[in-house]
Order: structure tokens, then C-alpha cells, then sequence
């Protein structure tokens, strides 16, 4: 089962709503669903939340010590309550997914990620899970730092949060441990589909069409 949740992010008002703090959202989201505040707690570096669902102990986990410097509080607060690294659950964000989509999987590299790259340094294992929240990439390298730094474009943003909840719904599988689950769940749990575009009538596209008579 997952014991501890941290999102990825960076600390600071001119950060919140950057691309790069998405993992900072989705704990968040998950706070405000379990009626878990997040406060201060400058022994692990970090806004945490500890609650009890089902008789089972969650902490919730948002380090404040800027997204390189990410493993100190994970691996702060894993040791100090004997979690193992594939009871962690990070969450990111991620440039080769669309925004609007969400993929999970257990280990693997970095792949360039800076939080990870440090959770990996720090824990002395790749051997934790992650949800990858999608918010695209650039299409040039050389603009990623400055992509994952700025704001989503307002659909974007309305994607990231669509994938956001649809992936909380994987909570129960999560604490349960029933990880293929989740991951069914969230990889076939899809964006909505756009609608038509209206005729050129002005009608709705479902509305049907009067008969003489």
C-alpha cells in the first residue's frame, strides 16, 4: 500500500501556478478531499499532512525546499517513519504526456527530472512509485526550463486539473495496494472528448431538426 504522498513543486507565490508545482496541486486536491490541512514541519522540510483513512495512517507531503533539493524532506520523513520506498507515491510533472492525461509506474530513471533525480540521490533507490501528470513539452529543448517556470495556457490548465481528479479516484486502489488497479484506472480514464462545433444554423449539434408539419 502507499503510506506516503508527496507532490513536486516549488515553494513561493510566483511558483504556485507554474507548470512544474502540478504534484503540488494534486496533493492539494487530495488534502482538501480527506479533510487533511497541510501545515509547516521544519523537521522534514515540508507542508505535511498526517491523517488516518481506514485505520491506516497517510501522510501527505509537499517539500519546501525547492524542486533539486527534493529528496531531503522524502527521505526525511521515510526514514524517520519506516517507509519503504514502494510504499511512496510522487507525483510531477511531465513532458513527454499530454496535458489532460496521467500515467503511473514503479522505478525507472529520472529521465531528467530534477525532483527525482534527488529523491533517487536521497532514498539511494529509483524503487518508488510515480504518477506523471502531463502538461507537455515545448518542442524545443532548450525552452524546457522555461516552460515548466511559467503558467499553462488556460485550457492546459483546465486539462492538468481534469487529469488531477480523475486520478484521485485512484486513492482507494492506492491505499489498498491494489497498484494494477490504479493503473488500469488511470490509464484508461481518458480527457472528455471536445464537443462539435455548433452548425452554422446556431443550433445546438444535438438539438433536432423541425419537420414542416
Amino acid at each position: 500500500m502507499i503510506k506516503l504522498f508527496v507532490g513536486l513543486g516549488n515553494p513561493g507565490a510566483e511558483y504556485e501556478a507554474t507548470r512544474h508545482n502540478a504534484g503540488f496541486w494534486w496533493i492539494d486536491a487530495l488534502s482538501g478531499a480527506l479533510k487533511a490541512p497541510m501545515s509547516m514541519d521544519r523537521a522534514h522540510h515540508a507542508l505535511l499532512a498526517r491523517t488516518n483513512v481506514d485505520g491506516h495512517t497517510v501522510w501527505l507531503l509537499e517539500p519546501q525546499t525547492f524542486m533539486n533539493l527534493s529528496g531531503k524532506s522524502v527521505a526525511s520523513l521515510a526514514r524517520f517513519y519506516k517507509i519503504r520506498p514502494d510504499e511512496i507515491l510522487v507525483v510531477h510533472d511531465e513532458l513527454d504526456v499530454q496535458p489532460g492525461e496521467a500515467k503511473l509506474k514503479f522505478g525507472g530513471s529520472h529521465a531528467g527530472h530534477n525532483g527525482l533525480r534527488d529523491i533517487h540521490a536521497q532514498l539511494g533507490t529509483s524503487d518508488y512509485w510515480r504518477l506523471r501528470l502531463g502538461v507537455g513539452h515545448p518542442g524545443d529543448k532548450s525552452e524546457v526550463v522555461n516552460w515548466v517556470l511559467k503558467k499553462p495556457s488556460p485550457d492546459h490548465r483546465i486539462a492538468i486539473t481534469q487529469a488531477i481528479d480523475r486520478s484521485l479516484k485512484a486513492f482507494p486502489h492506492f491505499l489498498a495496494g491494489k497498484m494494477d488497479t490504479a493503473t488500469l484506472l488511470i490509464h484508461t480514464s481518458k480527457p472528455p472528448r471536445a464537443k462539435n462545433p455548433r452548425p452554422e444554423t446556431g443550433m445546438d449539434p444535438g438539438e433536432k431538426i423541425p419537420r414542416d408539419g
